[in-house]
């Protein structure tokens, strides 16, 4: 230990003479040596020397040249000190040549097949740099802090050996990765074979297989369906080869899920070659023939697809995730699934479920949502063991090409630097180097549950699809590509070369494969058909259900009181903050039916019933633990805590001794790819509640693409559901633009087909029935809840104990003041949300007794049945009015007013009352807002005017 401690450390090994020589220039001139080692030296000065002397030091030079002179009047002769000094330096020298190509050996390592740019200047790699002349090659050196095999090597051997594992066919970066045992592996797995693949007959004959089918299929495609849009992989079919063996090599060791993500770029190729879906099928495809069962469907590129193959460890069950053509917008999504699939099978760190995400160079450098994505890897909420991220490298993005363009960054792959996951870059015309490189980063990632990256740099040999002419924007490049004869051409005549396979196999490989396109046959051998795993989920229950289906959500009395008391209940000696003591004392008595319960007790009643009665809930966003109107208190925390990283007790994990899992997690400060995930983790698990909080409603807007893409149509292009939960707080009371609205008409215009669920509860038992009810009932459809911020704490939204124990969600609430006599009702108000009590308040003060207010708390799909019901209560009305707090051209009226006209009678009128159309959700001024505010609710009671419909 203590040697090898030596060897590592600056002051000692190849570096003393070095130190000494330093040292010696300090004793002369202390202002000699650099400031760094000056304070170091001088802090020596005060250690006493080894005779308990506190004499300072003396310089040593003096006492050497003695014993030189002396030395020459006998037979025994030694080195000068400024000889030593001098072979001091170049042993330090080596060690920073050494440093220097594993920093920056991948800047002339041999990438690009299209062999574009000169190699780079980089004097840091010449030996010259550190002072070597040719009279210096056969210079023995130690090193033994590399891993090339024997300890000494002359400085001729110790350059080629550099040269060989850090600037051929693999560039490597990874120095800046923080762990020196992560940084040693890495070496070791490099140095050790010099980044030279060394691989059997049979296995460089699987390559060349994978290469041919990866071709091959291009191919076909491209004479059989001319010019139809397929966004092929040619210039980049190492690719396959290196999926092919990530799958095969995992599987080995013990990997048994494997969760796809990846772009259009190539995917039809891997749906083929890889996930074994049947090329008549594809065929069919690219003929127009698709599935009736899909209210929309969508193109072939954006298909998704499941299989299960033989590897030698066993089944592995792929699963290649449905994508629309928003770059990158998969991955968090993959990430999600992933996770999922982990907590069902109790694996905590990655070891049996593992995600696979293809990139673009272009989008892997330029989408904000890579990062995000990134950012959540070694979080305790989102991580998934690391991820193996492949990158078809084709240097072009669209039309654009030229780096001084592309990006900001020397490598597209820059930004895993972040998490400091290595890269591994490899010239996509040496398919051995890419296998290779695949077996370095999948083993990575096993042994330390990290994201890796391997970058294949390769080209496009088409356009971005088969429409395009790229030599339009690309000549130079595109003049390399047309005389370039093909990866698959280049091995196989290389392995002719070698004598690994006869002159003929090559062309016989290819058309042996067209033979098997021609029948439509699998060209992946180990598909396995009929395997089922014991973790699969079966979705056959929540399919072809109604959102009219009945739902139990009651609770009895004594069940709810129990949950109370274990939700109110703390550890000894665990000392909440006095708020938080106010809050659970508040909550024993709701429990026990002595106070109405408010929204945060009606929310945590919901998910306490839930898991006790098997069904795990996830809740994630900023500040979901404690809710960001501290209304949540899902998470305590000891206010005398010892430890940063300890003092939590969360009560929902110990309603009872075999409950569901409650996980409550305060996300990162991210929208985009937190929601993402949550989708994800929602379609791969219906049997848990997914709820995905906002921290204030139109925060969701950085999310846009998921809501669009995902969550609101991807049941109807692809035949994916979804149970997730979206949480948005919404309510005008003042706080401006961006604190006020959640941007209700957005999820409403994006409402069709049963597509998903939007709903505004304004109580606490509404929270509670309407939780419950996205579980109980076998009806999987995302969940959209306008939440509200000042309701949490007001009185009037309360409910007593007992309604939790009878009933179920009303998606209309009729009119509950008994003094309104139905027969004298002259005007309806109908309404969402918080203004339901702004109005109720006028009309007490005004004494408007002729006038019902009726919340439709469900906005979609419109519960018809139940809103007619309400309106035939009031025989005599003739007018109603849509109340709302949003501006006109926002909120619900323009999505809900058609509903509503449709339930009217002939002769009776519609009339708005609420804020003018306005460019922005809310005023930023309170006064503004307040006189806003009163003008809605004077409309809502006053003559009609303005818009009116008459039925």
């Amino acid at each position: 230990m203590m040697q090898q401690s030596f060897s590592n450390s600056y002051l000692f090994g190849g570096n003393a003479p070095y130190v000494e020589e330093l040292y010696e220039a300090y004793l002369n001139n202390p202002g000699s040596v650099p400031d760094n080692w000056r304070a170091y030296f001088d802090a020596m000065q005060n250690v006493p020397a080894v005779d308990g002397s506190n004499k300072p030091d003396v310089a040593h030079a003096p006492v050497i040249a003695s014993f030189a002179e002396r030395a020459k009047q006998g037979p025994i002769r030694t080195v000068t000190a400024s000889t030593d000094a001098e072979m001091g330096r170049k042993r330090v020298a080596a060690t920073q040549l050494i440093a220097a190509y594993r920093f920056l050996g991948n800047r002339w390592a041999n990438l690009d097949p299209l062999q574009r740019q000169e190699r780079p200047n980089i004097p840091e790699l010449e030996p010259s740099f550190y002072g070597f002349t040719d009279a210096d090659q056969d210079i023995v050196f130690n090193i033994s802090n590399t891993y090339f095999g024997p300890e000494t090597a002359t400085l001729r051997d110790l350059l080629q050996a550099l040269r060989d594992t850090y600037c051929r066919s693999i560039g490597a970066e990874f120095m800046y990765v923080s762990d020196p045992a992560q940084k040693r592996w890495l070496q070791e797995r490099l140095e050790s074979v010099r980044s030279t693949p060394n691989f059997s007959p049979e296995k460089k004959k699987h390559i060349l297989d994978r290469l041919t089918a990866a071709e091959g299929l291009e191919r076909y495609l491209h004479t059989r369906y001319v010019g139809q849009k397929r966004f092929s992989l040619e210039g980049g079919e190492s690719f396959i080869a290196s999926l092919d063996e990530t799958i095969q090599r995992a599987g080995d060791k013990g990997i048994q899920e494997i969760v796809i993500g990846m772009a259009h770029r190539g995917r039809l190729n891997v749906l083929v070659n890889t996930l074994g879906k049947m090329p008549q099928d594809l065929f069919a495809e690219f003929e127009g023939k698709h599935a009736d069962d899909l209210p929309a469907g969508d193109v072939k590129y954006h298909q998704g697809f499941s299989s299960d193959v033989s590897t030698p460890g066993g089944p592995v069950h792929l699963s290649l995730a449905f994508n629309p053509s928003h770059l990158e917008i998969v991955n968090p999504v993959v990430e999600g699934s992933v996770k999922a699939r982990m907590d069902r099978r109790g694996d905590k760190d990655g070891s049996q479920v593992m995600p696979i995400l293809v990139h673009g160079d272009a989008a892997f450098a330029g989408q904000g949502v890579v990062m995000e994505t990134l950012n959540l890897a070694q979080t305790r909420g989102y991580g998934t063991g690391g991820t193996v991220h492949i990158v078809i490298n084709n240097q072009i993005g669209f039309t654009t090409s030229d780096p001084r363009d592309s990006r900001s960054t020397l490598y597209c792959s820059d930004v895993v630097k972040m998490i400091e996951a290595p890269v591994l870059h490899v010239n996509g015309d040496d398919p051995e180097a890419v296998i290779l490189a695949t077996q370095i980063a999948l083993d990575y990632r096993l042994e330390f549950k990290k994201d890796v990256v391997v970058d294949i740099i390769c080209f496009r040999k088409l356009g971005h699809n088969e429409q395009d002419t790229p030599a339009l924007t690309q000549p130079l490049m595109y003049k390399k590509i047309g005389k370039h004869p093909g990866t698959r051409k280049l091995y196989a005549d290389k392995l002719v070369t070698q004598g690994t396979i006869p002159a003929d196999a090559g062309d016989a490989m290819v058309k042996a494969y067209r033979d098997a396109m021609d029948a439509g046959k699998h060209t992946v051998d180990p598909v396995i058909s009929n395997f089922k795993s014991k973790y699969a989920v079966d979705w056959m229950p929540f399919l072809n259900r109604k959102w009219t289906d009945a739902a139990d959500t009651a609770v009895p009395l004594a069940e709810l009181k129990r949950l109370a008391a274990r939700i109110t209940t703390v550890p000894q000696n665990f000392k909440v903050h006095p708020l938080v003591e106010k809050v659970l004392a508040d909550r024993a008595a709701m429990g026990q039916g002595d106070m109405n319960l408010d929204w945060g007790m009606g929310e945590h009643l919901a998910y306490a019933s839930l898991v006790a009665s098997g069904y795990a809930v996830r809740l994630t966003g900023q500040d979901a633990g404690r809710g960001t109107f501290v209304h949540r208190h899902a998470v305590l925390h000891d206010q005398n805590r010892e430890r940063w990283d300890a003092g939590t007790f969360i009560p929902l994990q110990n309603i009872s001794e075999n409950q569901a899992s409650f996980n409550v997690i305060d996300s990162v400060l991210s929208e985009e790819a937190v929601l993402g995930f949550e989708y994800g983790y929602s379609t791969a698990e219906p049997n848990t509640l997914t709820i995905w909080e906002a921290q204030f409603g139109d925060f969701a807007n950085g999310a846009q693409v998921v809501i669009d893409q995902f969550i609101s149509s991807g049941e109807v292009k692809w035949g994916r559901a979804s149970g997730l939960v979206m949480m948005l707080p919404h309510g005008y009371e003042g706080q401006g633009p961006e604190h006020s609205s959640a941007r209700l008409e957005r999820y409403l215009q994006l409402c069709a087909d049963n597509n998903m669920q939007v709903v505004q509860p304004t109580t606490a038992a509404q929270i509670f029935h309407l939780l419950r009810r996205q579980m109980i009932r076998l009806f999987r459809k995302p969940l959209v809840i306008m939440t509200p911020k000042s309701l949490l704490r007001n009185k009037d939204a309360g409910s007593p104990l007992s309604e939790l124990a009878k009933g179920q969600f009303q998606t209309v609430i009729g009119e509950v003041d008994e003094k309104i006599d139905p027969k004298k009702v002259k005007r309806v108000v109908a309404c969402s949300g918080k203004v339901y009590y702004d109005l109720v308040n006028a009309r007490k003060e005004r004494g408007a007794s002729d006038t019902a207010i009726i919340r439709i708390e469900q906005l979609y799909p419109f519960p018809h049945k139940a809103f007619a019901a309400e309106l035939k209560k009031f025989p005599n009305f003739a007018e109603l009015v849509w109340a709302q707090d949003e501006p006109q051209n926002q909120g619900a009226w323009f999505q809900i007013q058609h509903n509503i006209f449709e339930n009217l009678e002939d002769g009776q009128k519609l009339a708005y009352a609420g804020r003018p159309a306005s460019a922005s959700p809310a005023v930023g001024y309170y006064d503004k807002h307040y006189a806003q505010q009163k003008a809605l609710i004077d409309t809502a009671f006053s003559k009609l005017k303005g818009f009116v419909l008459t039925k």
